[in-house]
């Protein structure tokens, strides 16, 4: 098992992750996980841990993780919002064919004001894009 594992672990943690070195070379052939920094996702900050002096590797890797790490993250963004698409098409089915008169007094204005907002925010973006295609053609 040991020769299978990765040099290294990122622990995640909220923004980011805890980096471990993995070390499987000592008396008792324990797994053993030595913190040596902290990055952040949001900034790209790697601050290590302690008194660790990172090498060109370990930073390598931590900048490789943090470029998938990103991107995972924005897929995942992606995902749960065509997730939300699916939802509201789930939730007008629901309140044409299912709701009762009371399930739908007790969400109707609720779900129109997040609607509200979000119709705001997203024609406020587009025409913000729109302008901005327009300055730049």
């Amino acid at each position: 098992m040991a020769d299978d594992l990765p040099n290294y672990y990122f622990r995640i943690r909220e923004n980011g992750a805890a980096v471990f070195k993995v070390d499987t070379e000592n008396r008792q052939r324990r797994i053993e996980l030595d913190e040596i920094a902290v990055v952040n996702t949001r900034n790209g900050n790697i601050k290590p841990h302690g008194d660790v002096a990172l090498s060109p590797e370990d930073l390598a890797v931590i900048g490789d993780w943090l470029t998938e790490r990103r991107a995972q993250l924005e897929a995942r963004d992606v995902d749960d919002i065509l997730r939300a698409v699916d939802h509201l098409n789930l939730t007008a089915h629901w309140a044409q064919s299912r709701a009762t008169e009371a399930q739908l007094e007790a969400i109707t204005d609720k779900l129109l004001l997040a609607m509200h907002d979000l119709r705001s925010v997203l024609v406020r973006k587009k025409a913000e894009r729109l302008m901005k295609g327009d300055a730049e053609g």
